[in-house]
């Protein structure tokens, strides 16, 4: 089973920009599609960004959209959520789960898809 360890995370004044990365170990991700999560404490887990295992596709939730950019780097063996204009209301733990399903097809895994959780990367945004 894939490793996934996030990191990057830090402190940022809203507005500002991040970039998170989540780096994979034990065997390749490039055959899974990937997506970011985010929790904040007292609230559900959220759905991102994903991509596709080629990288072809991406999909975001529409509160980040035009905001946050996933993309990945398969000879790496990592991904990235690019994190621009961040607002106070997005200080969370971030994290990357992989699809379950291998060489998914044009599109991004379905809610439940994700398995491999990391430990997560802190996100805190001040005001």
């Amino acid at each position: 089973q894939v490793q996934l360890v996030e990191s990057g995370g830090g402190l940022v004044q809203a507005g500002g920009s991040l970039r998170i990365s989540c780096a994979a170990s034990g065997r390749t991700i490039s055959t899974q599609a990937m997506g970011w999560f985010r929790q904040a404490p007292g609230k559900e887990r959220e759905f991102v960004a994903a991509i596709t295992w080629s990288g072809g596709y991406t999909q975001y939730a529409d509160s980040v959209k035009g905001r946050f950019t996933i993309s990945r780097d398969n000879a790496k063996n990592t991904v990235y959520l690019q994190m621009n204009s961040l607002n106070p209301g997005e200080p969370a733990f971030y994290y990357c789960p992989a699809d379950r399903v291998a060489f998914r097809p044009l599109v991004t895994p379905p809610p439940g898809a994700y398995v491999s959780w990391g430990q997560g990367t802190q996100v805190t945004v001040s005001q």
